[in-house]
């Protein structure tokens, strides 16, 4: 019934670019890299939005008095081309009233002048009245922010942990409930678990061939346990004292061979890091919820491990020393995510607003998990109720979304992170920290202007 009711939705919306269509009834558009086929990208968001989202917001609108025509503009290519796509429909208004947005876009399409903050197309009286928001940590809520002004709401987020095999510590006579405090007590559990045969004790994502996952899943939580963010609101981490020490981590690891440095340099290592995870051949590792629910996943989890409930633990990463993370810390994590925005081309703003609304209401939110898994939502009245059956994925909701960072919206921020990743690799293969971080600060000057570069 709801499938019947999505292509009468979906049919019923026939319309051109944003706004309201030609019979002046009230036209949206919703994009999102999603598309509803088998083995399709986000198929289960497309499916949500086509069988649910559109039909009861339809039905919604009903009941107002209101007729209201609504279309998904389905897409499945590579995000860079995503976001080219949406890019141009943004500048020009040919594309959707309600855009999905990767939050780490917002300062570029800002800064572009693509998307606009919410206060000023909707009106702040309206934006802040919405009741979500109380219930959205102000961490989740910067994902979708820039400069201090709120361009859309959050539609999900995670969060990056230590992921330990109790098997495997328990042959290393290590607890079952491990929480290190300091980073030395990390490297002390990796040369325990160094004397178990044919183990991994720590995989650290390090080098270009993990791309983006080395900066989420080594660098930056590193970086934030040594007490500092990758951009402070005016500059960017250059040659510091907190990079170096970062890098000084990754060679005492590598140089003890707590780690395998061949596999950071393989072209395929992410995959064969979860692999071998999967297998009990790594003791450690340093992973987002993703790994825990979409990778180890008994059911459908590209490794799937049988024994995942009771054979894998989970710890927040500490910072180098007690209080010496960010904000005087004593644990640290990364967050990543994406959103919707509201087009500022579009020509009827406020009823975009409401449907912005409706998709990310409680609801909305249980429909979606209903539809797809279990999944850390930005609101934690929804997390409360759907996440009580996954310990893990509740402890990142309560426990690690308080004390997460996130990753500058900047424009320049892939040319920095791939910089990052160049002085990890440099290290792992031999290079000084001193010299690595040297040559990545250099880097950076050449890429952003010395001035907008801290060094020390």
């Amino acid at each position: 019934m709801l499938a019947a009711l999505a292509s009468v939705g979906v049919l019923l919306a026939a319309t051109v670019g944003c706004g309201s269509d030609s019979g002046g009834q009230n036209a949206l558009t919703i994009t999102a890299n999603a598309i509803n086929s088998a083995g399709g990208k986000n198929a289960d968001e497309a499916k949500w939005i086509e069988e649910w989202v559109i039909p009861r917001f339809v039905e919604e609108q009903q009941a107002k008095g209101r007729t209201v025509r609504v279309k998904f503009q389905a897409t499945g290519v590579p995000d860079e081309d995503y976001k080219n796509r949406i890019a141009k429909d943004l500048k020009t208004g040919t594309g959707a009233d309600v855009v999905s947005l990767d939050g780490i876009w917002v300062g570029e399409f800002a800064e572009g002048q693509q998307i606009a903050p919410l206060d000023e197309l909707v009106g702040a009286d309206k934006v802040q009245a919405w009741d979500g928001w109380q219930h959205m940590p102000e961490t989740v809520q910067r994902l979708m922010s820039y400069g201090g002004k709120q361009f859309g709401i959050p539609q999900g987020t995670d969060g990056r942990v230590l992921f330990f095999n109790r098997n495997l510590f328990e042959q290393a006579g290590l607890p079952a409930n491990w929480q290190p405090t300091s980073w030395d007590q990390v490297l002390d559990a990796g040369r325990k678990l160094k004397a178990v045969p044919g183990v991994i004790p720590v995989q650290l994502n390090a080098g270009t061939s993990f791309g983006e996952a080395t900066t989420m899943q080594g660098i930056l939580p590193l970086l934030a346990g040594a007490g500092s963010a990758m951009h402070d609101g005016a500059k960017w981490v250059g040659n510091t004292a907190n990079f170096r020490e970062v890098l000084e981590f990754y060679r005492t690891l590598y140089g003890e061979e707590l780690g395998d440095a061949e596999l950071q340099q393989d072209a395929k290592g992410r995959e064969k890091s979860f692999e071998k995870f999967a297998k009990g051949q790594v003791g450690i590792l340093l992973e987002g919820d993703f790994l825990w629910r979409g990778v180890l996943n008994p059911t459908g989890g590209s490794f799937p491990m049988a024994d995942r409930d009771t054979g894998v633990g989970w710890a927040k990463i500490p910072a180098a020393a007690p209080r010496a993370g960010v904000n005087g810390q004593d644990y640290v994590s990364m967050s990543g995510g994406s959103g919707r925005v509201v087009s500022p081309k579009s020509k009827n703003v406020e009823l975009a607003w409401e449907l912005l609304q409706f998709m990310n209401s409680p609801a909305a939110y249980e429909q979606w998990i209903s539809m797809g898994g279990a999944r850390i939502t930005p609101r934690q009245d929804v997390n409360a109720e759907v996440l009580g059956g996954d310990p893990m994925l509740t402890f990142v909701s309560e426990q690690i979304l308080p004390i997460t960072s996130l990753r500058p919206a900047l424009p320049e921020y892939s040319t920095v992170s791939k910089a990052m990743q160049q002085a990890t690799l440099d290290v792992v293969t031999g290079t000084s920290p001193a010299d690595a971080a040297a040559a990545y600060g250099k880097a950076v000057e050449e890429a952003v202007g010395k001035d907008k570069v801290a060094s020390d």
